[in-house]
């Protein structure tokens, strides 16, 4: 089966290089010509655990190819996957214009039967509206389906996650391209991955409600945490009850300087968004993001607890992207904590594995390091930011021996607070 891929940035370029893998064809085409051309080659525009070695593998056995081209792919695909960007405008809506433009360009080129699959996070209504865009703009009777089929990987994990989903989603009412649907998904159905085949609406609000759920879960922990601090409790014990219970589960419930990337912030905006347009106030989710704000604020304020005044004191900074295993800068935690104590005067070092290029296209003054060693050297504390397996072991005598001063301040509990106290540390964690 031929598919092409429109948009080449994270779902649609592990989207592209995983159905390949199954056995399709598959053609990704993007606007950006250096991003194809180092496509291309065989290398990936933003590091992902295993995906170099997925797209230059399938380039090798011709069935991964990269274009500008737009009509090339369509032409001569039978499935369109539309996977381009929906940042967060001012107001909090999602920016629909890529998928506009996508839409509009695909549909000047459908001169046969084709299936478009939104595979973007949209608002709820969206699928409708390209399906009406697309019968405006097709010269004649020319059939086609629409198709919602959300994603769900967890960046730093996507790949595992594309083979192994918790559920694939499909909104369609034509029985055909559901059909056609579960072909290209074949491989997951002899896993017995769920199959969840709804409307186009349903499928749009599943994607939505899923992130915003799994953003309160982190919030309501982190008020939990905080609460701890106050009467004396440990969140780690706390969290690890709660998640024995089967009906609340242990995941993302880790308590920390609050949730980042591109989907959390930006799909919380977009769903209150959303129940504004219907009246529908969407009280939980807006409570879930004025939390997390605020989660950002009390680290900074932590620091400021255990360090006393920062101006002209370094601080040490390890992890910048939002998470590990990526180099995702999008709505990092490190940004409102960097920028807040920059503004307060201090001087800041850093190292993260994999996210030093893409933080200097947003920090002014750090001084990116080489590894955890450097950064504690003749620093007056150190903050761990991002929970990178590399920090989880670290030699933590020689780390209290190059600072300045024994503080380290842990915003992901990695360590635990008695043994980091007993090697002389002035420690401090979230919720501990």
């Amino acid at each position: 089966m031929k598919i092409c891929m429109i948009g080449s940035g994270y779902v649609g370029l592990v989207t592209g290089a995983c159905l390949a893998e199954f056995g399709m064809e598959v053609i990704c085409v993007d606007q950006d010509t250096a991003k194809i051309e180092k496509l291309q080659k065989g290398k990936s525009p933003f590091y992902e655990p295993g995906l170099d070695d997925l797209i230059e593998k399938n380039i090798e056995e011709g069935r991964l190819s990269f274009s500008t081209d737009t009509e090339q792919g369509v032409r001569t695909s039978t499935v369109i996957f539309i996977a381009v960007g929906t940042p967060a405008n001012s107001d909090g809506s999602p920016d629909l214009s890529h998928v506009e433009a996508a839409v509009r360009e695909v549909a000047g080129y459908v001169t046969e039967y084709k299936i478009i699959v939104l595979k973007s996070t949209v608002p709820v209504g969206t699928g409708r509206w390209a399906k009406g865009l697309i019968t405006e703009a097709v010269q004649g009777d020319v059939p086609f389906d629409m198709v919602s089929n959300p994603e769900f990987l967890r960046e730093g994990a996507a790949v595992e996650d594309f083979f192994r989903p918790d559920r694939v989603v499909i909104g369609a009412e034509s029985e055909k391209a559901i059909d056609v649907m579960k072909d290209i998904y074949n491989a997951l159905y002899l896993i017995e991955a769920p199959f969840i085949i709804t409307t186009i609406e349903t499928a749009e609000m599943i994607k939505y409600a899923s992130n915003a759920f799994l953003a309160t879960k982190i919030s309501f922990i982190n008020e939990i945490a905080n609460l701890c601090e106050s009467v004396g409790a440990d969140v780690h014990d706390v969290a690890r009850a709660m998640g024995l219970d089967g009906r609340i589960g242990k995941k993302f419930l880790h308590p920390g300087p609050g949730f980042g990337g591109s989907c959390f912030p930006k799909d919380t905006k977009a769903l209150v968004h959303v129940g504004r347009m219907h009246n529908c106030e969407m009280e939980i989710v807006q409570s879930t993001i004025m939390v997390n704000e605020r989660q950002k604020e009390r680290m900074i304020a932590k620091i400021e607890q255990m360090v006393g005044d920062v101006r002209g004191k370094s601080i040490g900074i390890l992890g910048l992207a939002f998470k590990p295993n990526t180099d995702d800068m999008r709505e990092a935690s490190s940004i409102p904590i960097i920028e807040g104590l920059q503004s307060r005067g201090a001087l800041i070092k850093a190292y993260d594995p994999e996210a030093m290029e893409e933080a200097q296209k947003i920090f002014h003054d750090v001084t990116y390091c080489k590894g955890p060693y450097e950064v504690a050297e003749g620093s007056h504390a150190v903050v761990l930011l991002t929970e990178w397996n590399q920090f989880r072991l670290l030699d933590l005598t020689r780390i209290k021996g190059l600072l300045q001063e024994p503080v380290f301040i842990d915003l992901r509990n990695v360590y635990e607070p008695l043994q980091m106290r007993e090697l002389g540390f002035r420690y401090c964690g979230v919720g501990r």
